[in-house]
């Protein structure tokens, strides 16, 4: 749009010498159609689910400010084990962000986009890490007048995937959930809506503040993983739960493997029947994200039913339908400030993301460090 100069945007690309390269580049925004709207960028997160492709396969030991192309970037060597997996990727330029929040500046001709201008809205669609951003005013919610957009930038990914959960414990038959990585921004989600949902909860830790967090929400089976004591207590709040399904963050490594063991052992001592299958009931685990890339370690020794597979949020809401998903949207929204909360640990701009001692600090997914990115600075 010739009425809006200076808008940018990031990319992250794979080059043919294995680097990956995080640059910011001028954006043209498009005029918007009749049911668009043209919505500046105030607010939009770093979650795990944007840096798999933002930064995943790179090894950010060898991060380091470059001059690509003429422009400053962030270059970082690939990790030899991916580059066989990102050769799709060699040569595109992808833009990033799957969800976020601002502020409607331009509109369409229609009734609705023309009702949105002015208005802050919250957004979901996939690049978002950009000043501005054209979108179909159908998928741009208006929040409440006098809203921050920050209120607006992560209510979608985390949200949804809280209320999926819940919808998927239901619809298959079980009664209460075990989840790893509890204490993440979803995790404390979780956690609140289980509570007001009455659904038992069993949340794995790693470290005495995760526990104290949690415990300060309400959740009252809280194990610790890093503990000797680890299976025992898994094991006795399992069996306190009744809990038969898992959601597990992340993904490699055995947990996803000691939880299904616990669950059986739990079954037993609750009184159900084993045979040489084990006992009757189904163990599920579903992996939503990969905090940990070590291959996933199965040893099978909790009967034969049971199962292990990936969640997405997408097919989710597919199979869910327009309905139940605009009412999860609506439930969202309403609780932005409540269950629904996030708290971000930084504020940083476009420039920072590609500022290598920054990159390094979002990389790491740490708990309670959560960034939201402001294009607008």
């Amino acid at each position: 749009m010739s009425t809006i100069s200076n808008a940018r945007q990031l990319f992250t690309t794979i080059t043919e010498d294995d680097t990956l390269v995080l640059s910011i580049e001028p954006l043209e925004v498009a005029e918007p159609e009749d049911d668009q709207v043209v919505v500046e960028m105030k607010a939009t997160p770093i979650n795990p689910s944007d840096l798999g492709l933002l930064l995943g396969p790179a090894d950010m030991s060898t991060a380091r400010s470059e001059t690509v192309d003429g422009r400053p970037a962030l270059v970082a060597d690939i990790r030899p084990e991916f580059k066989r997996m990102v050769q799709g990727r060699v040569g595109k330029k992808l833009s990033i962000g799957n969800e976020g929040a601002g502020v409607v500046v331009a509109a369409g001709a229609s009734a609705h986009a023309q009702s949105l201008l002015g208005k802050t809205v919250t957004l979901v669609g996939g690049q978002m890490y950009r000043t501005h951003r054209v979108m179909s005013a159908a998928h741009a919610l208006p929040l409440p007048d006098g809203a921050d957009p920050a209120e607006g930038a992560s209510l979608f990914v985390n949200p949804m995937t809280v209320q999926g959960f819940l919808d998927t414990m239901r619809s298959e038959g079980h009664t209460a959930i075990v989840h790893t990585a509890a204490a993440s921004n979803l995790g404390q989600m979780l956690a609140k809506h289980c509570l007001r949902e009455g659904v038992p909860l069993v949340a794995i830790v790693r470290k005495d503040e995760q526990r104290a967090l949690l415990a300060e929400l309400g959740v009252t089976h809280i194990v610790d993983s890093s503990k000797e004591s680890f299976m025992s207590d898994l094991i006795d709040a399992i069996a306190d739960t009744g809990a038969t399904l898992g959601f597990d963050a992340v993904g490699g490594g055995k947990l996803a493997n000691q939880i299904l063991i616990a669950m059986e052992q739990a079954l037993i001592r609750r009184g159900e029947d084993a045979s040489i299958y084990g006992t009757p009931v189904h163990k599920q685990v579903y992996v939503y994200g990969r905090l940990d890339m070590s291959p996933q370690v199965l040893t099978p020794s909790y009967g034969m039913y049971w199962g292990v597979g990936g969640w997405l949020l997408t097919p989710h809401l597919q199979r869910a339908g327009m309905e139940r998903t605009i009412e999860m949207r609506r439930y969202t929204i309403a609780e932005r400030n409540g269950i629904f909360a996030s708290h971000y640990s930084q504020t940083i701009s476009l420039d920072d993301m590609i500022d290598p001692d920054v990159a390094r600090g979002y990389e790491r997914k740490a708990t309670g460090e959560k960034y939201l990115i402001d294009p607008s600075r």
